[in-house]
């Protein structure tokens, strides 16, 4: 009898053990997309950011190390901050793409993933302005990814290594970057719980109705409201179930994925909110399992395309990997001692994580103690490194419903009233439509977030108006004597989506500026002019 029970206890062990291994599995295939993915993303966000380079990451511009440095903590780690010479900014810039091509490609790719995180870390540390929920959750995908095997396919590394590839990896690592994306979906979720008007359809519709932040085929979609209205329901209902994304597997947990990928890539062509989209998609990758392989494998011999072909040039690829000289250490125990400092380092971190992330949201939440040294430790430190998690509350709990756009009233020597911000004659009306395109590039709208949640205590504003009073007299050969911020808001709603002119209107005062150095005198503004 002991032994029957013994036996069906085991034989339920091993069920729920494969169960498991099944569910937080990745396809080493899925890995190496992932790997190539973020390298890319990395390449391309350098490049973005290099449009800014003199504006927002040298001291000529509108956050000079000092100010950046001041912000943030005094044991933040950042390359970037070594040197205020713009060579060397640019310098470590090349260095940061360098890395992300040794990442896509697969050498020292454990090494190349370490680095990467640290510089991407660094970057956003040499400007914390400027950034968002992209870049914190690529930080933290970047994070968990270190403890991954990304080079065991397609990789130099793999070439390297001389045996078969493993077909997947389940392990205590693949678990945390699952859950971190179903971390990501579900609180936010959760938030948009708390609000009456994403149960309504309506959400969707106001998010697509602000101009400031929308574009490409925002302006079509909007003719739409009630498929928008439907879109936002679904979106609402999957951020709900996305633990499912999880316990699902195989083509059910596809299905899942294809209606999560469908509603980023329809918030890439329309919303500009920055590289969030693509991040989510990488992250998104990694719950592909073997079946999105083999159905690919199967679509493409039914559309006849040429694998064989495909094979050869993997052959001539490997083949230029194995000239690539293999620099291992590959003593046994040091290869042991290793291994066994991986397993013991993330085990220390996941569980940390789901103390602290998950704990202060479960009934025994009051375990988690806010005032506990060690939590402020820990807290302190993934602070340093930024990988502590966020709310995520994106559009949540409620939606935005305000547009914005700035006006900077500047006063010239003559006395002559200007929009310095919009480079025009002074005026309160929109300075273009649609409103997005008053910012250069995205992380644009991000910094000038930034100066109007400024503080009265904050230099942000005040290098932001230091910066235009050199800047405008450099360009124009008009100097300005004083500057005053305002934000205007137009309240969005259903029946004004897409009807701009009949927007309420309200104007904030954000800053006042005296080019000279002396104190500030609010400009006089003509009679009826700010809304």
């Amino acid at each position: 009898m002991q032994r029957d029970v013994r036996s069906t206890l085991s034989a339920l062990g091993a069920r729920a053990r494969g169960n498991l291994e099944r569910s937080i599995g990745i396809d080493t295939r899925t890995l190496a997309v992932f790997r190539v993915f973020v390298g890319v993303l990395i390449v391309a966000d350098v490049l973005a950011r290099s449009r800014n380079f003199w504006y927002f990451y040298t001291d000529e511009g509108v956050v000079p190390r000092s100010h950046a440095m001041a912000v943030t903590s005094d044991t933040a780690f950042s390359f970037y901050h070594i040197s205020t010479d713009p060579t060397v900014i640019a310098g470590l810039m090349v260095v940061q793409v360098l890395i992300a091509i040794q990442l896509i490609v697969g050498y020292r790719t454990r090494i190349a993933m370490i680095l990467s995180f640290l510089f991407v870390i660094s970057l956003d540390y040499h400007n914390p302005f400027i950034t968002s929920y992209a870049d914190v959750l690529f930080r933290l995908l970047l994070f968990w990814a270190i403890f991954l095997p990304l080079g065991e396919r397609w990789s130099i590394d793999a070439v390297h290594r001389e045996r078969r590839p493993r077909a997947a990896i389940a392990s205590i690592a693949s678990g945390a970057i699952l859950f971190q994306m179903v971390y990501m979906y579900f609180f936010n979720g959760y938030h948009k719980l708390q609000s009456d008007v994403w149960g309504t359809g309506e959400a969707a519709p106001l998010v697509l109705g602000l101009d400031d932040m929308t574009f490409f085929l925002a302006p079509v979609v909007r003719q739409f409201p009630t498929l928008l209205g439907i879109g936002g329901l679904v979106w609402f209902a999957i951020l709900v179930i996305s633990p499912l994304l999880i316990i699902l597997v195989g083509r059910k947990r596809m299905a899942l994925i294809s209606i999560f990928a469908i509603g980023h890539l329809s918030f890439a062509i329309t919303v500009r909110i920055g590289a969030f989209a693509y991040v989510a998609l990488a992250g998104l990758l990694l719950f592909l399992q073997a079946e999105f392989w083999e159905d690919s494998k199967a679509v493409a011999e039914y559309l006849g395309l040429d694998l064989e072909g495909v094979s050869r040039r993997a052959d001539r690829l490997e083949a230029v990997a194995r000239s690539v000289p293999d620099v291992r250490i590959t003593d046994e125990s040091y290869v042991q001692m290793r291994k066994q400092l991986y397993s013991l380092s993330i085990a220390v971190i996941v569980l940390t994580v789901l103390l602290f992330s998950v704990g202060p949201y479960l009934p025994a939440g009051a375990l988690v103690d806010s005032d506990s040294p060690h939590k402020q430790q820990i807290e302190q430190t993934a602070n340093d490194y930024m990988i502590d998690q966020p709310d995520w509350t994106v559009f949540a709990p409620n939606p935005r419903t305000t547009d914005r756009y700035y006006v900077f009233v500047a006063q010239t020597e003559e006395g002559e009233l200007l929009d310095v911000y919009n480079d025009r004659p002074l005026t309160f009306d929109r300075p273009d439509e649609p409103l997005q395109t008053q910012y250069g590039t995205y992380r644009e709208r991000f910094y000038m977030n930034s100066v109007r949640r400024a503080s009265s205590s904050s230099n942000t504003p005040t290098l932001l108006a230091h910066h235009l009073c050199q800047t405008y007299e450099d360009e124009h050969g008009i100097t300005i004597t004083n500057i005053d911020m305002y934000v205007v808001t137009e309240d969005v709603t259903m029946e004004t989506m897409d009807d701009f002119e009949n927007r309420e209107r309200n104007s904030r005062f954000l800053h006042s500026h005296s080019c000279d150095g002396g104190e500030p005198e609010r400009v006089p503004l003509p009679e009826g002019m700010r809304p």
